[in-house]
């Protein structure tokens, strides 16, 4: 993160090719690349956008410096008249993507780069760099935040995070999914998010007694005093102390809202309902009761189902590293190239693997809400001249099994068409809210969702549909490769 320029950040072949466009410029046409992924991250039902800033910032300080330049050519095999176009390289293209904190989904694309090739290809690893890690953290920290069921949830994983950058724009990107704060300062003042924190078991073994560091903690911070109580033994000494303290600070008239203690081992479930029953007959029934100790989503739904008096939760390393599905697995494909005449021909991968095939030509995205409850009904990736009408009947159809239908009738649903620009010719055309007001909107999304498609284990699938034109043009390519295939095979 102290390295603005990150243009190097990119994978060697992408400047191999991009010095073989250079090269050969009659092969350096302007062409389309979609990143998108393939399969919702965590066995979920959704992810989440996120990273927009940063892939923006990336594109406006695109540029190769002297020291950049110098390490090129110390490498040994690029040109003089290559490094010469690096030292006057600028983006020049357009660039399209879902917004910030907007739900996703499989197959369409998250960003749309419109460009010439040698541009496209160098910011494919970066691009996918940026999104893949930030848009992994936001769907973790969604479903732990879906599993609190209305409780604060704090992301506080800088020590367990993979480096610096991971630690900081992945708290980024929990807040922005639904978490309360993070305890990452850096983060805070970057971003402008809340930062929260109580103490270490350090601060209670510095003292003469744990009542003593109870008391100076409380003086310091009697607005945010959150005792962690597990230091020597639980239920036998930390609670008792901290409610000591909580009269300590209440005959002083210091005693603020943000109260309470914190638990970081043992049966979180026991302890927890045994201290709550604790500071109730204390007279300190909003205690809060927060706790941490390697939680994630699954833990924090099974603590629920087993009564657990938890009201606030502190998770660090499950989330900040997603450590059940450590890769999102976003992909960056080409999908058109323009023609002398200004068209985009269609392109497509084939694969063995259904999944891989992409699809072609330049698109956009329609989201299909049912009304009036105003819930997802399904996506729509269409081709970019075309256009759908709330006015009108929609067919939707599934691209796997396209005999399944759904006829919406007008009134039945409404649309929203998903991305917006961030470039045009090169220029940026896009301001990106502040954080939490994504982490508003980001909220508002998630509320789009059935609930069939939130729980954490076989969740209901939202349905990616492709439009018939953009379906016949899919069949219509993969029927002329068959055919070259054939011919080939013939001679």
């Amino acid at each position: 993160m102290d390295r603005q320029n990150l243009t190097l950040l990119t994978d060697l072949y992408e400047l191999t090719m991009m010095q073989g466009y250079f090269k050969n410029k009659e092969e350096n046409r302007t062409v389309i690349f979609d990143a998108f992924y393939r399969t919702n991250p965590f066995g979920g039902g959704y992810a989440i956008m996120c990273g927009v800033e940063q892939l923006v910032r990336y594109v406006q300080d695109l540029h190769f410096s002297r020291q950049d330049i110098d390490y090129l050519r110390s490498l040994g095999i690029f040109d003089a008249d290559f490094l010469d176009y690096l030292a006057d390289f600028r983006f020049t293209g357009d660039i399209y993507a879902i917004p910030e904190g907007t739900l996703m989904f499989p197959r369409e694309p998250m960003v749309k780069v419109i460009a010439p090739i040698a541009q496209a290809q160098l910011m494919e690893t970066a691009i996918l760099n940026i999104i893949n890690h930030q848009s992994l953290i936001a769907a973790k920290a969604a479903r732990i935040c879906y599993a609190a069921k209305g409780d604060g949830v704090m992301e506080f994983g800088l020590r367990r995070a993979q480096g610096p950058d991971a630690g900081t724009y992945g708290a980024r990107a929990a807040v922005i999914a639904g978490c309360v704060g993070t305890s990452n300062v850096l983060c805070g003042e970057l971003f402008d998010v809340p930062v929260k924190g109580t103490h270490a078991h350090s601060w209670i073994m510095s003292f003469p007694d744990e009542l003593t560091a109870f008391k100076t903690y409380a003086d310091l911070y009697p607005n945010a005093c959150i005792l962690l109580a597990d230091t020597y033994d639980t239920l036998k000494s930390g609670v008792p102390n901290a409610i000591k303290t909580f009269q300590y600070m209440r005959d002083k008239g210091t005693l603020g809202k943000g109260y309470g203690i914190r638990l970081d081992s043992g049966d979180l479930a026991y302890i927890s309902k045994k201290a709550k029953k604790m500071l109730d007959e204390a007279g300190f029934p909003d205690a809060i009761i927060s706790a941490s100790n390697d939680l994630d989503e699954h833990l924090i739904n099974s603590l629920k189902d087993q009564g657990a008096t938890i009201t606030s939760w502190g998770v660090g390393t499950n989330l900040i590293t997603a450590k059940d599905n450590p890769s999102f697995g976003g992909v960056y494909k080409l999908a058109a190239i323009q023609d002398d005449d200004g068209n985009f021909i269609p392109k497509i991968k084939l694969s063995e693997n259904t999944e891989k095939v992409t699809n072609p030509g330049n698109k956009k995205i329609y989201r299909v809400y049912n009304e009036p409850e105003h819930k997802i009904q399904a996506d729509i990736i269409c081709l970019d001249d075309e256009f759908f009408s709330e006015s009108e009947t929609l067919t939707l159809f599934d691209p796997v099994e396209p005999w399944k239908k759904t006829r919406l009738a007008p009134g039945e649903f409404s649309l929203r068409e998903l991305m917006v620009p961030l470039f045009k010719d090169g220029k940026c055309v896009y301001e990106s809210p502040r954080t939490m007001d994504i982490r508003e909107y980001c909220l508002k999304e998630q509320e789009t969702l059935w609930e069939e498609s939130r729980r954490l284990v076989n969740p209901h699938q939202v349905y990616v549909d492709l439009s018939q034109k953009l379906y016949d043009n899919k069949l219509r390519l993969l029927d002329e490769i068959t055919e070259q295939k054939m011919k080939m095979a013939d001679s």
